[in-house]
């Protein structure tokens, strides 16, 4: 049996401040450490519930954050970026997913870090009419393929608002409970690792008693996007199937949930492109 974990940097503990993101900055081996410590516990408590298959998506930044000479043996770690599917790659044929570290959407107040997808260019990602995470997102192609998410372990916020109200068959994880964009409380490392353990037990048992169901959207799929930048929005608008609808609004439809997150991913490439252009 294969069990996937997707990681992200946001919504773990004590993660409150830029430095902590990327990879020259002065906090981020802190971060790179406690990822790996929390994906360390996850697959432990997988392997001890017979699950020998593990494999962990490094999912934020440039996707080299976990420290692959910590992991046991029995862990395949994907990472690098870009790549196709991004946040989701190597999750095809898993029997559950995890979601570690994972923030509120764009817009979330008392939410650390609170962005979806990418921060530099999306206001706002709706599919089939509602606002999503990154969490929904992710599960809702994981769903395309019948793999339930199982557990989500990452901010309070995001535990009590898309969790809750889309996944309720998803145990959740509160790994710290923000004040503020840059401000959190967060437990002991020991203390989370334990409801970790605890979470992983129970997601299981709910595994095994048929109660994890995958996340389905209705298809065709259509995709809102908002971008930050009108310039963005104008770049998206040299694809003919997609439509403009105000000056930084976009939309367009797919005939998968696969397909229209490889959409978005190139709309988001291509922004980062003009961001390029326009500052070089």
């Amino acid at each position: 049996m294969k069990a996937f974990i997707s990681l992200d940097l946001e919504g773990l503990p004590y993660v409150v401040s830029r430095e902590h993101l990327y990879v020259k900055g002065a906090l981020y081996q802190e971060a790179r450490e406690i990822a790996t410590e929390l994906v360390i516990t996850v697959a432990e408590a997988l392997w001890k519930r017979e699950i020998k298959n593990v494999v962990v998506a490094d999912s934020h930044g440039p996707m080299v954050n976990v420290i692959p000479q910590k992991l046991p043996k029995y862990v395949h770690l994907v990472r690098g970026f870009p790549r196709p599917l991004s946040m989701v790659a190597g999750a095809k044929g898993s029997a559950l997913a995890i979601f570690v570290g994972y923030h509120a959407k764009a817009g979330t107040g008392r939410a650390t870090f609170d962005h979806t997808y990418s921060s530099s260019s999306i206001e706002s990602l709706r599919i089939n009419g509602i606002e999503v995470s990154e969490t929904l997102l992710n599960a809702y192609l994981l769903g395309e393929w019948n793999v339930p998410v199982g557990l989500v372990a990452g901010d309070k916020t995001l535990i009590e608002s898309d969790v809750m109200e889309y996944l309720p068959w998803a145990v959740g994880v509160s790994l710290k409970e923000s004040f503020g964009r840059h401000s959190a409380l967060s437990p002991s490392l020991e203390e989370l690792k334990e409801k970790l353990q605890e979470g992983i037990g129970e997601a299981i048992k709910r595994l095994n008693e048929g109660k994890l169901k995958p996340l389905k959207a209705n298809k065709p799929v259509e995709v809102e996007l908002r971008f930050l930048n009108s310039a963005y929005a104008e770049t998206s608008e040299l694809l003919p199937f997609v439509e403009r609808l105000d000056g930084r609004t976009v939309r367009f439809r797919a005939e998968s949930v696969e397909e229209a997150y490889k959409i978005i991913e190139l709309l988001v490439f291509a922004s980062a492109g003009v961001n390029a252009i326009i500052n070089r």
